[in-house]
């Protein structure tokens, strides 16, 4: 066995583990809804930050185990797909300086845990044109940080935090390492979330924090028409990650839920005192429930294979680098918004008839306040209610029928 193999396979066995411990007390901590330092602790001693990074695990590795660690707790999944997106920031931008390698080093040195958002989003302005919340002014060599941001994970623990600011001097967007330590670095968590709760997410305002020079890792430029197509994976990349995180909630509930229907139809009940027939019909040989089993099994085996495929496209695109083209960036970009529709309308469906087979009236729940199959179908619907399954089928259908192109700048 190669030594690749090897070690992929050890690091699924490191994923499954970490799934395993923090499927013991997942409801709990979802209830309990505090910021996730112990998470953040089981993960940098498992290794998994390190191994999230160009520095680590290729890209199919590094979807299977954000996929595997979502079934189990997909708010722990979706804070290491921010980070797993982030990490690979510095690879695919315009490098201001030679930054990649010492990030990819320091990361899985210190065992970081990178937090924050790439693109700035847009506010409207009386003229119409969007602004950044986010500005870097020139001092000298190097930059003052300023403005606030809301990030959906991470940045109450994060190690690091990786954003991207608008320079006012040159308009370009500039992707800036910031310590959140720093005085002029102020977080405000997030509280009562609907879902995934267990993110870290909140906003963080920037006081004039120093960004030296040797801390910008990348840069966009002003004009879209000369961004790069590899830099433009960046978002797809997210994207694509967080996928991963809806796919594993749907894979967790269904198996949370097969789990539950095998142990309440394990004991036959006594069907008649006359003793012709001892013992009714088995609760899992029931044929509606049988066939609920077998849409909601075909769902989420239909999504996986969808995202498989959009999985090894994206894995081709960053092995092109910067030989990518157009045409296949425009490829990449329908199978990640296929994956998207797909696994997002999936994720939803089973999430809600879970609950349905599950949670009947007659049947008494466990000590502790039941299975809590509602945080899959909360999980579930926090992580897809930003992102209309229309606009990702508008998008496809656009490219299949005129050939249309996504506009490859990083709002996608």
């Amino acid at each position: 066995m190669a030594a690749d193999t090897v070690d992929e396979e050890i690091w699924r066995r490191v994923a499954r583990e970490l799934t395993d411990d923090l499927a013991v007390d997942a409801l709990a901590r979802d209830r309990a809804g505090k910021p996730p330092f112990d998470e953040v602790e089981r993960l940098q001693e498992a290794g998994l930050p390190a191994l999230l990074t160009p520095y680590g695990a290729d890209w199919p590795v590094a979807c299977a185990v954000i996929r595997e660690i979502s079934t189990a707790d997909s708010s722990v999944g979706e804070l290491l797909a921010h980070h797993c997106a982030l990490a690979w920031s510095s690879r695919l931008f315009d490098g201001v300086a030679d930054a990649a390698e010492p990030l990819d080093a320091a990361a899985a040195r210190e065992h970081w845990l990178l937090a924050g958002g790439v693109e700035p989003p847009r506010r409207e302005t009386a003229a119409g044109l969007g602004s950044p919340d986010l500005v870097l002014t020139p001092q000298g060599d190097d930059f003052v940080l300023d403005g606030r941001r809301f990030f959906e994970s991470g940045v109450a623990v994060a190690d690091r935090l990786v954003v991207g600011a608008r320079c006012v001097r040159t308009g370009d967007l500039l992707v800036v390492l910031v310590d959140p330590a720093h005085p002029a670095v102020f977080t405000e968590p997030v509280a009562d979330r609907v879902g995934q709760r267990l993110t870290g997410a909140g906003t963080v305002i920037f006081d004039g924090a120093p960004v030296a020079a040797s801390a910008v890792l990348g840069r966009l430029p002003l004009d879209e028409h000369a961004v790069a197509p590899y830099a433009t994976l960046a978002p797809l990349a997210l994207r694509l990650l967080l996928v991963h995180v809806g796919l594993g909630i749907a894979e967790g509930a269904l198996a949370e839920a097969r789990d539950v229907s095998r142990a309440a139809y394990a004991t036959p009940s006594p069907r008649g005192a006359d003793g012709a027939d001892a013992f009714a019909p088995r609760g899992d040989e029931d044929p509606y429930l049988l066939l609920a089993y077998g849409e909601l099994a075909t769902a989420a085996h239909a999504a996986a294979s969808v995202v498989a495929r959009a999985r090894d496209g994206l894995a081709r695109g960053l092995a092109a680098g910067r030989e990518l083209g157009v045409e296949e960036r425009a490829d990449v970009a329908v199978l990640v918004a296929a994956a998207e529709a797909v696994t997002g309308r999936a994720a939803v469906h089973i999430t809600t008839r879970v609950m349905e087979l599950v949670g009947s009236a007659d049947r008494p729940e466990p000590a502790g306040g039941g299975p809590g199959f509602d945080r899959f179908w909360r999980n579930a619907r926090a992580l897809t209610a930003h992102h209309s399954p229309a606009h990702r089928l508008r998008d496809i259908g656009d490219h299949y029928l005129n050939g249309a192109h996504a506009r490859l700048t990083l709002p996608v």
